[in-house]
């Protein structure tokens, strides 16, 4: 009996194990089907994909020689009638520099930070590549840490875009591979450091060492070597003339890897960090006022042509940064390309012009001739003017002409100062124009509780809202715009794409230029330019058109428009500001031969002095003040400003530019 139900055990334990090793059998047989269908798929999906773009890679890395590593195209920028107005070029065909004579340093310094095991890999570090596409799924897709090898990041700098999308990641993948089956590493290092971008045309490190401090490469202090080996990972983010403190932020997380990995002491780590950086400008000219504007206006025209959509209102802080996060990238991008894509840059820049606004700030200015630390002059102005036919820039100065050694800031658009009353026609009298009042309504000007006064500190009683207008009356600024609301107010300046509108800004207080960062020339000179044009606003750049080396177009000679304000409104606020020339503020101030409107604007404590005006065929916006705000006696609207403005525009109206407001 045992032995009959131990054989019908074994015999069911045989039938079990047979039927699982079937099963084993069938899955096996799925799983290759599943399998051979999945190649399938994948190869009819991708692999074709993926064939042609090694096959690039390939062809590109195989056609390349060292030359190929040394030059960069030269991009061109004209005036307005076409004559050269400045070449950018990578210098990096200049400021090459061997291998053999790259510093130890400086090797370290980038291997540390950028790719540790970059003479043990292929090109590719595939663990690192697994990491970041897990961090890309816990992420929900936002990237957190790169895993660029040095070599990858050599074949994104000279054969690819900076463009985040993943055929462009494989392709990189693909040529940092051909790259590494070609040159040794010895070369794909010397190649690195001679391509990487050190921001403001610098390509290279040997370039990046003379332009930022004068020097040659072995020159530089540890602490300096690692400053600019900050810059290549954000070029935009890391630049050292618009934000050194977070360059030396980076600086000092290099100095502390190089530290922790045993490349430098603990004496000489504490020494770098407490160096103080210093930058030397030799190349100055770099910096000038039309130059920067044009580079600015240049990448944001080839940032809209790809798609980028400028945005100057966010949902939240995490939305905004988001918005920054990628505005930056693209900005890089193109600022990098400036310096080697060959473009032909035409603007709309008139040079006659721009020589004459800048005399006018110069000359208005000459008799205060005190400096800071760093040799600039303490009061500055600027200014901006745009030609009311086109929209476009025709002339910007971001401060006074002197002789100096510091990088120079364009105040014309880079810097944002509260506006005083010249912010009243934007926000306040052309949108109350709009809901029914007209220049003969009767308003009463008389003291507020709680409210503002009114400069001189008299009080009228009732009058015609043209003579406030031209008295610029602070009280019947208040009140239209209480009846107004600040959310409508505001909201012609963010049609108008003003940057640096904030939540605080939404209070009465702004109807007198009250705001809490502020305005720009440029943004003034745009917003008065659209009252001029019926009411139409036209982004104010100087960019007409873009070309590559071969003519084929890139952007093209568009003018966009957008009505802001309702025409009627527009043409009542601008007879009213001709009367501010005539018997208000600006009194005196008028042009010779041609009908002009115009406004002043001085802030509390004379901090900033302001005057915008436009005739017919130019607008002018111009600024006086200190960088770090303090006052000046003296400082009004009618003052520094209305003179500079009086003084350009002057010269620039003559004999039969005799147009009337229509």
């Amino acid at each position: 009996m045992d032995k009959r139900k131990r054989n019908r055990a074994s015999k069911d334990k045989q039938n079990i194990g047979n039927t699982l090793r079937f099963i084993l059998k069938i899955f096996a047989l799925v799983f290759l089907l599943a399998l051979v269908i999945g190649i399938f798929y994948f190869y009819n999906s991708y692999g074709k994909i993926l064939i042609q773009l090694q096959k690039e890679a390939r062809d590109i890395v195989r056609s390349s020689s060292e030359e190929s590593f040394r030059s960069a195209q030269t991009s061109l920028v004209y005036d307005n009638d076409g004559e050269l107005i400045s070449t950018l070029r990578g210098v990096k065909d200049v400021y090459y520099i061997e291998y053999k004579d790259i510093p130890t340093t400086v090797l370290n310094a980038i291997i540390v930070t950028e790719d540790k095991k970059f003479f043990s890999h292929e090109g590719v570090d595939y663990l690192a590549n697994v990491r970041a596409a897990l961090s890309l799924l816990k992420n929900k897709g936002k990237i957190t840490q790169g895993a660029s090898t040095i070599t990858q990041q050599l074949a994104r700098n000279v054969f690819l875009t900076h463009e985040v999308t993943y055929e462009r990641k494989i392709k990189e993948i693909f040529i940092a591979q051909e790259l590494e089956k070609i040159y040794s590493k010895d070369k794909i290092m010397e190649f690195y450091i001679n391509n990487i971008y050190y921001a403001n045309g610098y390509y290279g490190i040997l370039a990046a060492a003379n332009g930022y401090f004068g020097k040659g490469i072995n020159q530089l202090s540890l602490s300096q070597t690692a400053f600019l080996c900050s810059i290549p990972n954000n070029p935009s983010m890391y630049d050292p003339v618009t934000s050194m403190d977070k360059t030396i932020e980076r600086r000092d997380r290099i100095l502390k890897q190089m530290y922790n990995n045993g490349k430098i002491n603990l004496i000489d780590y504490r020494n770098a960090i407490n160096e103080t950086i210093s930058l030397n400008t030799k190349e100055g000219h770099k910096n000038d006022y039309v130059e920067t504007f044009i580079y600015y206006s240049a990448i944001k025209a080839l940032m809209r042509e790809e798609g980028f959509t400028f945005r100057n209102q966010f949902a939240s802080d995490e939305d905004r940064d988001a918005y920054n996060e990628a505005y930056n990238e693209m900005y890089y991008r193109y600022q990098s390309l400036l310096y080697s894509g060959g473009y032909r840059i035409y603007s709309s820049i008139d040079l006659d012009k721009q020589e004459r606004l800048q005399a006018s700030v110069d000359e208005v200015l000459e008799e205060f001739t005190k400096t800071n630390d760093q040799g600039i002059y303490e009061l500055q102005g600027a200014a901006v003017s745009i030609d009311n036919d086109t929209g476009r820039v025709v002339a910007i100065v971001g401060g006074r002409s002197q002789e100096h050694t510091g990088y120079t800031l364009n105040r014309g658009y880079q810097s944002y100062r509260q506006p005083g009353s010249a912010i009243k026609p934007l926000i306040v009298y052309t949108p109350s124009f709009e809901r029914g009042y007209t220049l003969d309504s009767i308003v009463v000007d008389e003291r507020i509780p709680d409210g503002p006064k009114n400069s001189g500190g008299n009080y009228v009683g009732e009058m015609k809202l043209q003579r406030a207008i031209e008295l610029s009356k602070n009280t019947i600024a208040w009140k239209l715009y209480e009846e107004l609301t600040p959310e409508v107010g505001i909201s012609y300046l963010l049609k108008m794409d003003f940057a640096r509108i904030v939540e605080d800004d939404y209070y009465l207080a702004a109807s007198l230029g009250g705001l809490t960062i502020g305005v720009s020339p440029l943004e003034m000179a745009a917003a008065y330019s659209t009252l001029e044009n019926d009411g139409y606003y036209r982004e104010p750049s100087c960019i007409v058109r873009i070309t590559d080396t071969k003519g084929n177009e890139l952007v093209k000679d568009t003018i966009l428009k957008k009505q802001i304000y309702q025409t009627e409104a527009t043409k009542m606020v601008t007879e009213a500001l001709t009367g501010v020339m005539k018997i208000g503020t600006a009194k005196g101030l008028g042009l010779t031969n041609t009908i002009s409107a115009g406004k002043t604007g001085t802030t509390d404590q004379r901090r900033d002095g302001w005057f915008v005006g436009y005739t017919p065929y130019y607008t002018t916006s111009v600024w006086v003040g200190y960088d770090m705000p303090k006052t000046l006696e003296g400082l009004k609207g009618s003052s520094y400003p209305a003179i500079i403005w009086n003084k350009y525009m002057e010269e620039i109206h003559g004999l039969g530019m005799n147009k009337i407001f229509e």
